[in-house]
């Protein structure tokens, strides 16, 4: 086998890898190369850290090395191929679409979404912005800013977007705090009729560098009691992701984790 055909047979496998945790035969199928090039294919990228085995199983999933040199491009690629295994697998185990997004200025935007098979689908949100106090993953960045910045906040517009979104900045602050010590958030029918979603912070040397949720119907989600149960599956996810970002940075030491989710964000205003 010359370079070249190993070097385009390994970006064929990291593709195949990408859509989410894979095994070998399926890799093989979707490559169309015998299973036993791609099994050594597999290994070999998994000794330079781009491919790496989901814990517990013999499947594969994108490695930290990955995730380093998305760095380098852009910090929000960071963000994304560090938390989307962790995503992809969220949405799998609760069957609701679910994704990722930063602050931005006074608003969350999305930069990550997953979706899932449903007759009744919620669109995908990427690259949209929602105001920080209607949604839930907005509510969670925001539970992360105090002092003069949350005054700063409250000092502007809050704009009902359905009749149940909450725009009195005492009870928005009373929220904050329930967040802070419940570790996520809920938001039902506030952004939009019909529209649910739990969030929880990712936090990474004591400061929050993105958000992640779930969302779903109103009439289906969530199951009636499990609030608390999936706030904490939520919670879990982001706590695995922190974990995904802080080994990329242990393979990166010039990557500034807290810095690079700043500069995705502006002052809040």
């Amino acid at each position: 086998m010359s370079r070249v055909q190993s070097i385009e047979r390994a970006f064929a496998v990291l593709g195949a890898v990408s859509a989410g945790p894979i095994g070998v035969t399926d890799v093989a199928d979707r490559v169309r190369l015998p299973k036993s090039t791609v099994a050594r294919l597999l290994a070999s990228l998994a000794r330079e850290g781009a491919v790496e085995q989901v814990p517990g199983d013999s499947r594969y999933r994108l490695g930290p090395r990955v995730s380093t040199l998305a760095a380098a491009s852009s910090p929000e690629r960071l963000l994304v191929a560090a938390a989307r295994p962790e995503i992809e697998a969220l949405a799998a185990s609760l069957g609701e679409a679910a994704g990722l997004s930063v602050r931005d200025g006074r608003e969350v935007r999305y930069i990550d979404q997953v979706s899932v098979d449903h007759e009744v689908q919620v669109r995908d949100w990427t690259g949209t912005r929602a105001p920080l106090h209607a949604v839930s993953s907005g509510l969670v960045l925001l539970a992360s800013v105090s002092g003069p910045d949350l005054d700063t906040f409250f000092a502007g517009p809050l704009e009902a977007l359905t009749e149940r979104t909450v725009t009195d900045a005492v009870a928005l602050r009373a929220r904050l705090a329930r967040i802070r010590t419940d570790g996520y958030a809920w938001v039902r029918d506030e952004f939009a009729e019909g529209l649910s979603s739990v969030a929880a912070p990712v936090v990474v040397g004591g400061s929050v560098v993105a958000a992640v949720h779930v969302h779903g119907p109103s009439y289906r989600f969530p199951p009636t009691g499990s609030e608390g149960r999936l706030g904490r599956i939520v919670t879990a996810c982001a706590e695995a992701i922190a974990r995904s970002l802080l080994r990329v940075g242990a393979a990166a030491p010039p990557v500034d984790l807290v810095r690079t989710a700043r500069s995705v964000t502006e002052p809040l205003r």
